[in-house]
């Protein structure tokens, strides 16, 4: 709550007191205040002096500013997303639905290595946030969770064409995509579930995991998937089945990720139990981290993508290759953002740019696959 008589003053003792589990009688007595004062301060009914606050902040082990802190005139309240107590402030933001919502720029999950600019710096108790681009900007961004590496090629077309208009690309399973699009805190997913006979992975999967949904099913691409392995392939691997041998440590991804549906498949029509794979159990959560377990020699195989393994120069076994299909509510389709994404996949270069990366097929980008 904020003092009553200074609206944009942020008083965050309780929190930080919760934190250091003390309670407002020890730490009046510490303070040398009335346990009252430390109540009124918590509710917000006053600001302390100068002599209190940093009192206050000795006996607590912080900064004044930690507890006190003034509400930027560029400020907002948001939700954090998938963010795991990370230290770093510097954060992505998209409005969706007309709420904001922040997502760390470190961590597995940006889905780039490279340092990104920051659309907003978190504010200290991270559920406000100073923008740093215009609210046009913000407005005008579409978020796109899911895990083809090429959706960052699309995010680059998209900005280097429309200067008030933006497509954020985070890194998620397609089961992860999914769950986020359904509550509300992106705006598209990618997702590539394999088919199982004559039914679309891609569509079985919406109409299983999203009740009543209303939108649209959109081609991205096809991509070749299956194992990474050192370059030239030492060990000899040639299919998943070929993961049973002992002396082949095995990293896979994690539970929700379609390459694990896809080798669980396979596993299981070579009547080979999950135990049988050194390593089955042992967990990254992106192509990139599976990746550099190779180089390291950490691991022999991982599931991957073929571009992938061919940008960490790695040896690579298909498996499957598979449509990665945009999924858009209805509600959404008229975003900025998302149009111009949209429109995007209509174009030719961009198709063209597709089609130079390995393993990658841009025939169908842009058709429309089902309605909903």
């Amino acid at each position: 709550m904020n003092p009553a008589n200074d609206p944009d003053i942020i008083c965050r003792l309780k929190e930080i007191r919760n934190g250091k589990k003390i309670t407002q009688t020890q730490l009046a007595d510490l303070v040398g205040i009335k346990r009252q004062a430390i109540y009124d301060l918590e509710v917000g009914r006053y600001l302390p002096n100068t002599s209190v606050a940093l009192r206050l902040a000795r006996v607590l082990g912080c900064n004044v500013e930690d507890i006190f802190y003034e509400i930027s005139q560029n400020s907002h309240p948001i939700a954090l997303v998938d963010y795991h107590g990370a230290t770093d402030p510097r954060v992505n933001v998209a409005k969706i639905r007309n709420k904001l919502f922040a997502y760390s720029l470190s961590g597995a999950n940006s889905i780039m290595e490279e340092m990104k600019g920051a659309d907003g710096l978190l504010e200290p108790g991270n559920n406000r946030v100073t923008l740093l681009k215009s609210n046009e900007q913000v407005e005008n961004t579409a978020l796109l969770m899911g895990c083809d590496p090429a959706f960052s090629i699309l995010g680059h077309y998209v900005q280097k064409n429309h200067t008030n208009a933006d497509l954020l690309c985070r890194f998620a399973s397609s089961g992860k995509a999914l769950s986020l699009l359904a509550t509300g805190q992106a705006h598209i997913a990618g997702i590539h579930m394999h088919s199982k006979g004559s039914i679309d992975g891609n569509q079985e999967f919406i109409h299983n995991s999203l009740k009543n949904f209303k939108g649209l099913l959109v081609a991205f691409s096809t991509f070749e998937e299956g194992l990474m392995v050192a370059l030239g392939n030492p060990l000899n691997i040639r299919e998943p089945s070929d993961l049973a041998q002992k002396e082949i440590r095995f990293v896979n991804r994690e539970k929700g990720a379609a390459l694990r549906d896809l080798l669980d498949d396979c596993l299981c029509k070579s009547n080979i139990p999950f135990a049988a794979v050194n390593g089955y159990n042992d967990i990254v959560t992106n192509h990139s981290h599976g990746a550099q377990r190779i180089l390291h020699g950490i691991c022999d195989a991982a599931l991957g993508l073929h571009a992938v393994a061919t940008a960490f120069n790695l040896g690579f076994v298909p498996i499957s290759q598979v449509r990665c299909d945009l999924v858009i509510p209805q509600d959404l389709l008229s975003h900025t953002g998302v149009k111009i994404a949209l429109d995007t996949l209509q174009k030719k270069t961009f198709r063209n740019e597709l089609n130079c990366l390995p393993g990658y097929d841009a025939a169908c980008t842009g058709k429309t696959i089902a309605g909903f």
